[in-house]
């Protein structure tokens, strides 16, 4: 008898997904209700909505890790329900994670065929099924090569191979391009062109607008937990489609008033970072930043940015070189003794480093700052002065909440953000350090958390503002240094630069 064909040399096309009057409830939450969204055969579907609108949750329902309360999930017109993301998969149905589920030390074949050896097992056919799908959708992944080499791009379209080998017909993308560079973006959109060419559909979730309409088939808004419209690409604008989402104009990062000083408040001279094999993670950081300005670095992410932040925040002890915080030298000063002179720090991952997310908001109001009032006094901690100035931050930032008592975790990652915004802004810093602080968040938090940076600069804090978003570093910065294994390798004037000319110089295409 005949061999079956591998599934990447088949033309199946995908099957029509059905949501139909989703509804999920969490105790004193409304997650879902009333949800419709029809998924066409061969499209690209997007879902666009604010932190908290409910995209999650119907996401996790629709691969099987949340089962709704109400409504039907239908695939080509019959009832499902998925009581596993097994039972998704079952019927073609795959999902990639923003944050990426790969083990470094593996190679790609391994990581692909891990969990799915009964498919191809783990020798001859697995390799030639691996492939045939990287040959047939432009991925050009090698199967033997480490994981740990391969750069955020090629990792994400490991993600989405890993799916297709499961013989995924309708791939989940949650904020795929968050971490990419425009040409990276550029890319991934003609693997995704590629994927609707031979059947496959996509459902794109995105806070990116204008990529949402340069990719998108057909576009569903969510609000407040529910459906509230759906758009085509070709007949709506990005305004439009913001004032679905958030009931107001989309946000402009743009911060046109110069507030530079000639005083230099942050200054990096030589910073050399090591680790424990003699490698370097930074070679000569060099930089001043002065009261009221803003310095922007760009990078692909793991070139060093977060070794940079770590550094000057005192979490790493520089190998070489010196900080200084004004006129004082910092180099060997700690975490605490950096955030008492007046260092603020919005984290990069605000769940790991920014929030306990199992304790209450004024709880997470001290966090860092457990030595200055209002959150102490003398040696304690002073809960009545942390309540009072949390209910204050609460009101102040738009951190929508029932109340100072609820738990980080019942917030959405938008007021999360905001609520960390507040506490950092809130005792008289004078540097500010920012590490993508409007990633994951939507356009109406990002738009206050933009202004909030555009006022610290007014302030005349000095700013140190990391983020993958190009469009938010030209906006904001007056200065934009590109990071490159570790290296500043070049400086650019925002009035005059693209997000390409940032592109090419972070990969190294200008060299």
């Amino acid at each position: 008898m005949a061999a079956a064909a591998p599934a990447a040399q088949q033309d199946v096309s995908a099957p029509e997904v059905k949501l139909a009057g989703i509804g999920k409830r969490f105790p004193g939450v409304i997650a879902n209700h009333d949800v419709d969204v029809t998924i066409r055969p061969a499209t690209v579907h997007a879902l666009i909505g604010e932190n908290g609108a409910g995209k999650t949750t119907l996401m996790k329902i629709l691969y099987g890790v949340q089962k709704p309360d109400d409504g039907q999930i239908l695939v080509n017109g019959e009832q499902r329900v998925f009581k596993s993301p097994g039972d998704a998969i079952a019927v073609g149905i795959g999902m990639v994670f923003q944050h990426f589920m790969l083990a470094d030390n593996f190679t790609a074949l391994e990581n692909v065929v891990l969990g799915a050896e009964k498919l191809h097992g783990i020798g001859d056919d697995a390799r030639r099924e691996f492939t045939a799908i990287s040959e047939r959708y432009g991925f050009g992944l090698r199967p033997d090569v480490l994981v740990e080499r391969l750069g955020v791009a090629d990792r994400q379209r490991l993600e989405i191979l890993k799916v297709l080998y499961r013989g995924a017909q309708l791939i989940i993308l949650d904020e795929p391009t968050a971490v990419l560079v425009p040409q990276e973006v550029d890319a991934l959109f003609e693997n995704l062109r590629d994927l609707r060419k031979h059947g496959r559909s996509v459902l794109f979730i995105s806070h990116k607008l204008d990529e949402v309409l340069a990719i998108a088939d057909d576009i569903t808004v969510m609000r407040r937990g529910t459906t509230v419209g759906e758009a085509e690409p070709g007949k709506v604008t990005k305004r439009q489609l913001a004032e679905l989402m958030v009931g107001s104009e989309l946000p402009s990062p743009e911060a046109t008033e110069r507030t530079v000083t000639d005083v230099v408040q942050l200054s990096l001279a030589g910073v050399t970072l090591t680790d424990e094999f003699g490698r370097n993670l930074l070679t000569d950081i060099t930089f001043d930043i002065h009261q009221g300005e803003v310095l922007g670095i760009a990078g692909v992410e793991g070139n060093g940015q977060a070794e940079l932040v770590e550094t000057v925040m005192g979490m790493r002890e520089a190998s070489a070189g010196t900080i200084r915080l004004g006129d004082r030298d910092v180099t060997e000063w700690d975490t605490r003794r950096l955030r008492e002179a007046g260092i603020a720090y919005i984290p990069e991952d605000r769940h790991r480093h920014g929030l306990l997310l199992d304790s209450p908001l004024w709880e997470n109001r001290i966090l860092g700052h457990q030595t200055q009032a209002p959150s102490a006094a003398g040696p304690w901690i002073d809960r009545g002065g942390a309540r009072a100035d949390t209910e204050r931050i609460v009101r102040e930032y738009d951190v929508r909440t029932p109340g100072i008592d609820t738990l980080a975790r019942a917030l959405s990652g938008g007021n999360q953000q905001k609520l960390i915004v507040g506490r950092e802004m809130s005792s008289d810093p004078v540097v500010l350090i920012a590490a993508h602080p409007t990633r994951g968040v939507d356009v109406g938090a990002q738009a206050a958390i933009w202004g909030h940076i555009k006022r610290a600069r007014h302030d005349g804090l000095a700013v140190l503002l990391i983020s993958a978003d190009l469009d938010e570093l030209i906006g904001l910065s007056d200065r934009i240094e590109v990071i490159l294994r570790g290296r500043l390798v070049g400086t650019f004037d925002p009035a005059e630069v693209t997000p390409q000319d940032l592109g090419s110089a972070m990969t190294g295409g200008d060299a």
